[in-house]
């Protein structure tokens, strides 16, 4: 056919026999908004070849603008932003198509980044999705606010349905115990990438439950079948019967006179001010999982700080005492 020699093009064709069945040759885009008129061309069928994710409506990768994007991503961070712009226009395209799209699992700066940028979005919204209330790697399930309303009513606390699932992975660890690296090393050994897989909750000698993207449920039954040296069985479990354990907490209250990082963070781990400002410096501090270069940074309720080998801490509120300083509820996970 003449038309298969033109280089970059989408041949459309109509069905034979309709007034306008001529062919129609139109160069191929992949930034473009298209909306075929099948009904005022009067098209009875119409034959697509090459053309990107749609057939009508906007194309997914034109639905934002360069400058939009830019907008949007001010202020995530640098790092892990093309996965927060992928997250961006998997919200755009799910919300146009009026469907439910659900992200890979995401670790909790990628999770909080995005959430802040989906909220700037009009008439989209997002539902968090780990599997159980704790959870720290989490999905997220986009789409039109009233599409997740129609679909999330009386939703259990473990996030949007069917948007997670769990495995038990049992065996005998009595005399070779296995540690979250050795189950999770397991499951990649499987070939699974590791964004398809949530938490990991061990369960010392009896095994592990593992948190993974339904549609790898049935690959992960048949090919995880071993783990250090210990052979394993995995099944499938309701995500009721997950055993994890509620995190343990300590409360106390600190009087300070700022609200800087290292005035809050050497109250909260009881650390010097210097021991402190030399784990800054190593990179050994973060706030809401951002590491920090400078001790000065501003805390605010809702704020968490973590230290790597030394927990996290959380701070619950904020009051202001007759003397101007400020009595602050630290919340230390534990």
């Amino acid at each position: 056919m003449a038309a298969a020699t033109i280089p970059k093009a989408t041949l459309l064709a109509a069905a034979a026999g309709n007034s306008h069945s001529s062919l129609l040759l139109l160069p191929l885009r992949h930034n473009c908004n298209f909306s075929f008129p099948t009904r005022s061309l009067g098209l009875s069928s119409v034959l697509l070849l090459g053309f990107p994710r749609r057939i009508q409506g906007t194309c997914q990768a034109a639905t934002l603008s360069k400058e939009e994007k830019v907008s949007l991503l001010d202020g995530v961070d640098k790092s892990h932003a093309d996965i927060v712009s992928r997250v961006l226009e998997q919200a755009r395209t799910a919300a146009d198509r009026r469907k439910v799209f659900h992200t890979d699992f995401l670790a909790p700066p990628v999770l909080n980044d995005a959430l802040s940028v989906i909220k700037r979005l009009a008439n989209i919204t997002a539902v968090v999705s780990g599997g159980h209330a704790q959870a720290e790697r989490c999905r997220l399930s986009v789409g039109h606010v009233e599409d997740i309303g129609s679909k999330c009513k009386g939703a259990p606390k473990e996030g949007f349905p069917g948007a997670v699932a769990a495995l038990s992975v049992s065996g005998n660890f009595a005399f070779d115990p296995a540690e979250h690296g050795d189950f999770l090393g397991a499951v990649l050994g499987t070939g699974l990438a590791r964004e398809k897989v949530g938490d990991i909750i061990v369960l010392g000698e009896k095994g592990a439950q593992i948190l993974v993207v339904p549609d790898l449920v049935d690959y992960l039954v048949t090919s995880l079948r071993q783990v250090r040296n210990v052979p394993v069985d995995c099944t499938t479990i309701p995500l009721s019967t997950l055993q994890y354990l509620p995190p343990r907490k300590e409360i106390f209250n600190t009087v300070e006179a700022s609200l800087r990082v290292d005035a809050l963070a050497s109250a909260g781990f009881r650390l010097s001010r210097s021991k402190l400002v030399d784990l800054i410096s190593s990179k050994d501090v973060k706030i809401n999982w951002k590491e920090i270069s400078k001790g000065g940074v501003t805390l605010k309720v809702g704020d968490v700080v973590s230290i790597r080998g030394k927990g996290r801490i959380e701070v619950g509120s904020i009051f202001t005492t007759r003397k101007g300083r400020f009595s602050i509820e630290l919340i230390r996970y534990v």
